[in-house]
């Protein structure tokens, strides 16, 4: 009895397939604020956390060296446009803090506790367990202690990178 692969040709041709890349129209450029549309339609209540974290932001938009940039659709960013070396390498910007409005929360991303893990101890077990990651809090809630504890991390992350001349 012969074997299945005794009446088969040694070698079998192998069609390859090429995954096609998305290719933008002509004429139309492509959207970047796509990516971080507002998504708290229909949440209401991350609407309104991102509007006090973006105020609190705001208080310090013109500071020393800080700007804040996109304050609409649902993001915001407080970055220093000082040029500062850290690590030996120049940065011409350094990011401060960021709200961004998820599916489900709002992403508070605290630049100063990057690099700086004791200074979790500053904050309260119950923002420190909204920490996901290394500087992203997920805030889902707007209790007013979580609220009073993201005022007080920009205060102290500000005086933080005056400190450091980061600003």
């Amino acid at each position: 009895m012969a074997s299945k692969s005794a009446t088969r040709p040694a070698t079998t041709p192998v069609k390859k397939t090429v995954a096609k890349t998305a290719k933008p129209s002509a004429g139309k450029s492509k959207s970047t604020n796509l990516k971080y549309a507002d998504k708290s339609v229909g949440q209401p209540e991350l609407a309104a956390i991102f509007e006090s974290i973006k105020e609190m932001m705001t208080r310090y938009d013109g500071k020393a060296s800080l700007k804040l940039h996109a304050p609409t659709g649902g993001q915001a960013n407080l970055v220093s446009h000082k040029p500062v070396v850290i690590g030996g390498r120049k940065r011409d910007e350094l990011w401060f803090v960021s709200a961004l409005v998820q599916k489900g929360y709002v992403g508070f991303y605290y630049m100063p506790i990057y690099m700086n893990d004791p200074m979790k101890k500053l904050f309260s077990p119950e923002f420190i367990q909204c920490l996901k990651g290394k500087a992203c809090f997920h805030i889902k809630k707007a209790s007013p202690s979580i609220m009073e504890e993201i005022e007080k991390a920009i205060r102290i992350g500000y005086d933080s990178y005056v400190k450091r001349g980061w600003v």
